[in-house]
């Protein structure tokens, strides 16, 4: 299946892991990538990505024709040096971020995917993005939620003093 998505991807636990990057026309999606492509990204796919499922693991790659190349709006099509595929392990909407969001999922070539909106101009969404990816997509996602709910504050006994 295509999707109108990008794809990049950053190493986590040893392999590489990709967040499929989807919105609308002029949403910031290249931007997005290109800013990631500068903070150690690689990129996977431009505006357009190839989705499959094998052994119960979603993948992305560009369509032959797009393979390499990536859009700068001002410049055009710019060849890129790109991974030939890669593991998708989270889809990141482009859309205003929640403050603190309920966990969501996607459905992504019959795969569960986890879903964050984030905004793609914001100068911290490449940082985002791949804090995102080693904490959603790459580790255990219980591992995750759980330390999310866990106070911040140790617990103390007796005077702080």
């Amino acid at each position: 299946m295509i999707l109108h998505a990008g794809l990049i991807a950053c190493r986590s636990d040893g392999a590489w892991r990709g967040a499929l990057i989807e919105g609308p026309s002029g949403a910031g999606k290249s931007d997005l990538a290109l800013r990631c492509l500068e903070a150690g990204f690689r990129l996977v796919a431009d505006d357009r990505t190839l989705v499959w499922t094998s052994a119960g693991r979603v993948f992305g790659r560009a369509p032959e024709t797009l393979f390499s190349l990536i859009e700068a709006r001002g410049l055009g099509v710019l060849p890129e040096p790109a991974l030939p595929y890669c593991e998708v392990v989270l889809v990141a909407a482009c859309a205003p971020a929640e403050r603190a969001p309920e966990p969501r999922t996607a459905e992504r070539a019959g795969g569960q995917l986890p879903l964050i909106s984030l905004a793609p101009l914001e100068p911290s969404a490449p940082a985002k993005l791949r804090r995102a990816i080693e904490h959603l997509g790459a580790r255990p996602k219980r591992a995750y939620q759980a330390r999310r709910s866990a106070s911040p504050w140790p617990s103390t006994s007796g005077d702080p003093r």
